[in-house]
């Protein structure tokens, strides 16, 4: 009955490797990737790694101020997406005076965990607003 939230912004990441990563852990389990993230080569596994773990001491936080109980066990990653933050424009100095454009791109990336009765709850919303 849990859902958090949890968000990191402007990182130094590309989207697009940002992406790959977040696909990896989409639907899993939220302990399950954390593993998966622990042992990922990507860099970007790293701060993401950390954001799943924030969005888990979210969700105990959140139990914890409405009076109920959380097994972590239950918490899985509903959503997870990265959209592209703002790009930070530099240039390098190349041959006969020209300069030569550099994008380093940033990323804000998001993570839902949530119980799975919670999302049972979502889905059966939403088929009743389908069907009227």
């Amino acid at each position: 009955m849990v859902e958090s939230i949890a968000r990191v912004r402007h990182i130094r990441v590309t989207p697009q490797k940002a992406r790959r990563v977040v696909a990896l852990i989409r639907g899993k389990q939220a302990l399950e990737a954390l593993a998966i993230l622990k042992f990922a080569p990507q860099s970007a596994s790293e701060p993401v790694g950390k954001l799943v773990a924030a969005a888990i001491a979210n969700a105990r936080v959140k139990a914890d101020a409405s009076n109920t109980f959380l097994d972590e066990q239950d918490l899985y990653v509903s959503r997870a997406f990265v959209d592209e933050g703002t790009t930070l424009k530099r240039f390098q100095p190349r041959a006969q005076g020209r300069a030569f454009a550099i994008k380093k791109r940033t990323s804000h990336i998001t993570v839902v965990l949530a119980t799975p009765d919670e999302v049972a709850a979502a889905s059966s919303s939403t088929k009743k607003k389908a069907s009227k």
